[in-house]
């Protein structure tokens, strides 16, 4: 007769992941963050090392200290505020605009064969061209407004998330699907139970993609135009010859744009915990 063996809920032993540690000190996480920060700082420490001992022409490459009181003085009037807030909202509404039928019609491509056929040949042909090359197309149908920025933003944002939601979609094991439709998902819930989550990691990449290339394009269109924003600072201080008001514009899109980076990487952190653990 065999003895039988239970193990009673309460003899269970669960183990916990404890964060990683790096030669005992902070965790992976953390010193994955301090890299983050510590990378800009001293490539800025590098730049005023190299001014201050003449290796650069500071008449090209101003020393950052200067240009951080430069930078100061603007915060301190409100002129740098005023520009940046004009550019993130056109930047939210392109984004906005562009991003979610991105992600919607990108989703939907990687599960209907069909409709990924019709609308791929498209999407290939007008990806490569220049989305600065279409601004004066824009500007002629939307006309100097708030929309043709917007609009420039959006076309902008729109490739990269698409693409990357079909390839998300593209990637998800076909069994995944068939267990929904045996246990009879509706199309709805397929695409919100199946596809959508499991194209999470390739959707973040391409949200990540296209936030940085709707900076490069909002900083273009305002250039053209526009009485305020990053783009417009940064064109009227080539006009006037002030370098120093140049790199104030220049860093404060690098900086906005680290920010969204670090900013992206802990929601892909919270919503794509397996990607992260990598």
């Amino acid at each position: 007769m065999t003895d039988a063996v239970q193990t009673s809920p309460k003899s269970e032993i669960r183990v916990a992941r404890a964060p990683t540690k790096i030669g005992g000190g902070l965790s992976r996480e953390a010193t994955e963050r301090l890299m983050n920060l510590i990378s800009p700082v001293v490539l800025i420490g590098i730049w005023e090392l190299a001014a201050q001992l003449g290796f650069i022409d500071v008449r090209f490459f101003p020393p950052p200290s200067k240009i951080f009181k430069v930078m100061w003085n603007m915060i301190d009037n409100g002129l740098l505020m005023k520009h940046m807030w004009a550019s993130m909202q056109r930047l939210f509404w392109g984004i906005l605009y562009g991003g979610v039928p991105a992600l919607i019609l990108g989703v939907s491509m990687g599960l209907y064969r069909n409709l990924r056929m019709v609308i791929e040949p498209v999407i290939a042909a007008t990806y490569p061209i220049p989305k600065s090359a279409i601004l004066p197309l824009i500007l002629l149908i939307f006309g100097l407004g708030e929309a043709s920025k917007i609009v420039m933003v959006a076309t902008g944002v729109f490739y990269p998330i698409l693409i990357n939601s079909m390839a998300g979609v593209l990637e998800i094991p076909k069994v995944h699907f068939d267990v929904s439709r045996n246990f009879g998902a509706s199309r709805l819930q397929t695409f919100r139970t199946v596809a959508l989550p499991g194209a999470l990691p390739l959707i973040m990449t391409g949200v990540k993609l296209g936030v940085g290339l709707g900076l490069v394009l909002i900083a273009i269109a305002e250039m053209v135009g526009a009485k305020s924003g990053l783009g417009y600072m940064i064109w009227n201080a080539w006009e006037i010859l002030s370098v120093e008001t140049m790199y104030v514009g220049l860093i404060t899109i690098a900086v906005l744009g680290l920010c969204f980076t670090l900013i992206l990487n802990e929601i892909e952190r919270m919503i794509v915990p397996w990607r992260s653990s990598r």
